[in-house]
């Protein structure tokens, strides 16, 4: 199934800056790996990797969080990944659709095909090895994040897990749910604490200027395309180049996160 993305047509304008190691003393990192448990082919690359000034960026997050809740840290789930993982995620999650919905793939008729492709990238991008419209994380660039509480020792309720497919990774949704009139008064609770802590990620992360996937609450970029397409909608005056391309980590890095 061919698909393209609004943010592949922005020009790609490489900068050429260095991938940094996540400093495992700075942030919570989700350990194991998800994809790695799930069997995800990274050889040697690590999926704790950043380009340097998004880095710096995250850091730049960091402070901000920590000055409104000091105990509070941001929580990487996800940040480097090579367009050999992208393939294994999109044709897992391709599976899974499948298994959820009780489908045959030997069986399905091509209106069944073609629906659950489309679930598949409302979530994902598309694995390409076009250098012109790389998936996001491939970059470098792209990061899926969440809140970590140091003092129970848990993630910040934010309402839904990352990578969930439905309704309920949208950003805006629990807002949406907590304003619905027919929402019961407990779940109205937990939907108003579920928006506020996701308005405490979005602002920020904005804030040290990166910008948030329209669908998913978790996922935030700055300097790939996605990030200068998003900003280009917002200021239309403004011409607006990626700076970070596909990066491929191919050899053994020289160290490790941590």
């Amino acid at each position: 199934m061919s698909v393209s993305k609004p943010y592949f047509q922005v020009p790609i304008v490489e900068s050429g800056e260095a991938m940094i190691p996540i400093p495992e003393d700075l942030f919570a990192l989700e350990t194991p790996h998800p994809y790695e448990v799930l069997g995800a082919p990274y050889d040697y690359a690590s999926p704790y990797y950043l380009r340097a000034g998004v880095l710096l960026a995250l850091e730049a997050a960091q402070d901000h969080l920590q000055q409104r809740q000091p105990h509070w840290q941001i929580m990487i789930f996800d940040a480097y990944r090579p367009v050999a993982v992208q393939a294994f995620m999109v044709n897992f999650t391709y599976a899974q659709i499948l298994q959820d919905k009780g489908w045959q793939a030997e069986t399905l008729i091509l209106a069944q095909t073609e629906a659950a492709w489309q679930e598949v990238y409302e979530l994902w991008a598309p694995p390409n090895l076009d250098l012109d419209a790389p998936p996001p994380h491939s970059t470098g660039a792209a990061i899926d994040v969440t809140l970590f509480d140091m003092q129970t020792g848990e993630p910040v309720f934010m309402g839904s897990e990352i990578d969930e497919l439905s309704v309920r990774s949208h950003p805006h949704h629990f807002a949406q749910l907590a304003q619905d009139p027919q929402t019961p008064p407990d779940q109205k609770h937990l939907a108003q604490q579920a928006d506020q802590n996701r308005n405490i990620l979005f602002e920020v992360m904005t804030q040290a200027g990166f910008q948030r996937h329209p669908q998913e609450w978790w996922h935030f970029c700055r300097g790939d395309q996605m990030w200068a397409w998003l900003t280009q909608q917002q200021q239309p005056e403004r011409k607006c180049n990626a700076y970070y391309g596909r990066v491929d980590l191919v050899e053994p890095p020289s160290s490790s996160a941590g």
